[in-house]
C-alpha cells in the first residue's frame, strides 16, 4: 500500500498539510507531495477537500520489468583489483556467489577489468566458471565512467539475474551508477545473502538503524537484483588448482571518458592502515584522552605485528586519520586478535569489528559494552595496564 497525491486534482489548498503526525506532507511545485516519512498512518485520506490525496494497492514508482525475468540466469561477481592483482573482497564474493549459484542451478561468472590475464585464472581457481576479462591498461585505476559501462554492458549482454561487488570505495562508487543505467535494485553494505525459499528472489541482508535491527531486503520486479557486500563477511571458497574455466576478452569501452587517472596516492602514514586485511588491531578510542595515547598503541602494535586503529570518536576529535576508523561508517574488520583500548562498544563501532576472532577490552568502566562481545575483559587505567604489556612483551622477546 501506498499513499500518493494527485496533482490533478490538488489545488495547494495545503488543508492536507497539518494532518501527518509524521511530516510526511510538503508542498512541491504548489501541490502537495508524500515523502518517504510516510507511515501509512492514512490520517490525511478524509481530509482533502478535493479527494486529491489516494491510497494504492500497487506500490508506486517501482518499475515493472518489461523483460521476461525467467530470461535472466546466473550469479557474476565484480572481481576488483588494486594495481593489477585481485584483492580479497573478490575472492570473497565469489565464496558467496558459487553457494548462490549452487542453489539456484546455473553458472557463475566475474567481470575482471584491467588486470593481466593471470588473475582471471586465479578467479577460476576459486570458483568462477567463466571470466570476462579486459586487460587494458587504461583500466588498471579505476575510473567511475568507463568501469559502469563495462560493467552495465555486461550485464545487459548477458542477463545475469545477480550481480554482486564488494562494499568498498570502488563498489560504492560506481555500482549504484550500474543500477541506474540498469533500472535495477542495489542493496548496499550487506552482511548475508540468502534465497528466498520457492522463489529466485535474492535476500539481502545488511544492518540498519545503527545496528539495533536486521534489515532483509528484496527487488523481486526487476532483473538484476545487485548487492554490495562487506569485506571480510564472506569466507573464501576452495581454491582449486585444477580447476578449468573459459576466459572471455571483451574490448574497453567505446565512449571517451571525460577523466583519465594516471596514478594513485597513497596517503602517507607511519603506518600501515590496510585494516581488511591485518590479523592484529590495536584499536583506540576516545578513553585516550588525547591524539599521544596513540603513540602508546603503536608501540604495542609493532611489538604484536598489529595495525593500528580507532573509533570514530577519536578520528572527530583529530587524534588520527580516518583511514583507521573501524565501524560502520569506516572499516569491516575480521583479524584474528582485536584489541579494544578505551572504547566503549558503540553499536556502530561493534558491528564493524565483533566478527574478530578474539576480542580483547580494555576499559576502566565496567559496565562498557564492550565487554559484551569481548572473549578478554580487562578492567583498568589503559595507561596502567598497556604499559604494564608493553614491558612483559619486551621481557618475553628479550628486547
Amino acid at each position: 500500500m501506498q499513499i500518493k497525491v494527485d496533482t490533478g486534482l490538488c489545488t495547494g489548498c495545503q488543508t492536507c498539510l497539518s494532518s501527518c503526525p509524521y511530516d510526511a506532507l510538503v508542498m512541491v511545485d504548489e501541490h502537495a507531495f508524500v515523502n518517504e516519512y510516510c507511515q501509512l498512518c492514512k490520517a490525511c485520506l478524509s481530509v482533502c477537500p478535493e479527494g486529491a490525496i489516494k491510497e494504492y494497492e500497487e506500490r508506486v514508482g517501482v518499475p515493472k520489468h518489461s523483460a521476461d525475468l525467467s530470461s535472466y540466469k546466473g550469479v557474476m561477481v565484480f572481481a576488483e583489483q588494486r594495481e593489477g592483482k585481485v584483492t580479497n573482497v573478490a575472492l570473497e564474493l565469489l565464496g558467496a556467489g558459487r553457494r548462490l549459484s549452487d542453489k539456484l542451478g546455473v553458472a557463475l561468472s566475474a567481470a575482471l577489468f584491467g588486470a593481466p590475464q593471470t588473475e582471471a585464472l586465479e578467479l577460476v581457481k576459486w570458483g568462477a566458471d567463466k571470466v570476462y576479462l579486459c586487460d587494458d591498461e587504461s583500466l588498471r585505476y579505476f575510473n567511475d565512467e568507463p568501469y559502469a559501462e563495462l560493467m552495465s554492458g555486461l550485464i545487459t549482454a548477458h542477463k545475469p539475474e545477480i550481480v554482486l561487488g564488494g562494499a568498498t570505495s570502488v563498489g560504492r562508487s560506481f555500482f549504484p551508477r550500474v543500477a541506474a543505467r540498469l533500472k535495477a535494485g542495489l542493496t548496499a553494505d550487506c552482511t548475508t545473502l540468502e534465497i528466498e525459499d520457492g522463489t529466485r528472489n535474492l535476500l539481502a541482508i545488511r544492518p540498519a538503524f545503527g545496528g539495533n535491527i536486521m534489515a532483509t531486503i528484496t527487488c523481486p520486479d526487476t532483473r538484476p537484483q545487485m548487492a554490495t557486500v562487506r569485506p571480510k563477511v564472506m569466507k573464501k571458497g576452495f581454491c582449486d588448482t585444477c580447476r578449468a574455466g573459459e576466459i572471455v576478452r571483451i574490448d574497453k569501452p567505446k565512449t571517451a571518458s571525460g577523466t583519465l587517472v594516471t596514478g594513485v596516492i597513497k596517503e602517507e602514514s607511519c603506518f600501515n592502515i590496510n585494516l581488511q586485511e591485518a590479523e592484529v588491531i590495536v584499536s583506540g578510542g576516545r578513553g585516550l584522552g588525547n591524539a599521544k595515547g596513540f603513540e602508546m598503541l603503536s608501540e604495542l602494535a609493532e611489538l604484536v605485528n598489529g595495525t593500528l586503529g580507532a573509533s570514530r570518536a577519536a578520528v572527530d576529535e583529530g587524534w588520527i586519520q580516518y583511514g583507521h576508523q573501524v565501524g560502520q561508517t569506516g572499516k569491516t574488520v575480521c583479524p584474528k586478535v582485536y584489541i579494544a583500548c578505551g572504547i566503549s562498544g558503540a553499536v556502530q563501532h561493534m558491528v564493524g569489528m565483533q566478527s574478530s576472532d578474539i576480542i580483547i577490552a580494555i576499559n576502566k568502566n565496567p559496565e562498557a559494552p564492550i565487554f559484551n562481545v569481548a572473549n578478554y575483559a580487562v578492567v583498568g587505567d589503559l595507561y596502567e595496564v598497556i604499559p604494564k604489556l608493553i614491558k612483559r612483551i619486551k621481557e618475553e622477546r628479550g628486547l
